[in-house]
């Protein structure tokens, strides 16, 4: 069962299970920072590359299963299994909100 998530979160897990990288990059504001596997993303438009390269490099689904409010950050963890080395994998996202859109992500295994 989903925890109860903030509303562009909740829009964030919804583009990124239907692969959709622009829908993704929509979700943030527009100089957005994702940090994600050692590299940082700046703006829509890295955060919609980031997210269609991944799309298509690995067949992942995700599910969130817990949530936190820490320091300013509402912090997620989710499941991520998929066709990746280390499959399943628990990741914690970080995101920072700014009014109805996220200002920065950073997912840490």
């Amino acid at each position: 069962m989903r925890p109860n998530l903030p509303k562009a979160i909740t829009a964030y897990f919804a583009a990124d299970e239907e692969r959709e990288g622009e829908t993704v990059s929509r979700c943030f504001t527009e100089d957005a920072i994702v940090k994600d596997e050692g590299q940082i993303y700046h703006g829509r438009s890295e955060i919609r590359q980031w997210k269609e390269s991944t799309s298509e490099k690995y067949q992942y689904t995700s599910e969130p299963f817990a949530c936190e409010n820490r320091g300013g950050k509402t912090i997620v963890t989710s499941q991520l299994s998929g066709d990746f080395p280390g499959s399943p994998v628990d990741l914690r996202y970080f995101f920072q909100l700014e009014g109805d859109k996220i200002a920065s992500l950073e997912i840490i295994p």
